[in-house]
C-alpha cells in the first residue's frame, strides 16, 4: 500500500509541474518583448540618434 501511494504521489507531482516550463518561457518571452519596446523608445530618441550618428561619423572618418 505504501509503495502504491508513493508511486501515485510521484506521478501526481510530475504532472503538476509539467506546465512550469511553458509558463517560464511565457514570462521570459514577455520580459524580452518589454525590454525590446523600451530599447526601441530609447534608440529612437533624438539624443541617442545624435550620439550614434556622431560615433558612426567618427568611426568612418567622414566628420568635419
Amino acid at each position: 500500500m505504501t509503495q502504491h501511494l508513493s508511486r501515485r504521489w510521484t506521478a501526481l507531482k510530475s504532472r503538476s509541474e509539467a506546465g512550469m516550463t511553458t509558463a517560464e518561457y511565457a514570462v521570459g518571452t514577455l520580459a524580452a518583448c518589454a525590454f525590446a519596446a523600451v530599447l526601441m523608445l530609447v534608440v529612437r530618441s533624438e539624443p541617442v540618434k545624435a550620439a550614434l550618428a556622431k560615433v558612426i561619423t567618427a568611426a568612418l572618418g567622414t566628420g568635419a
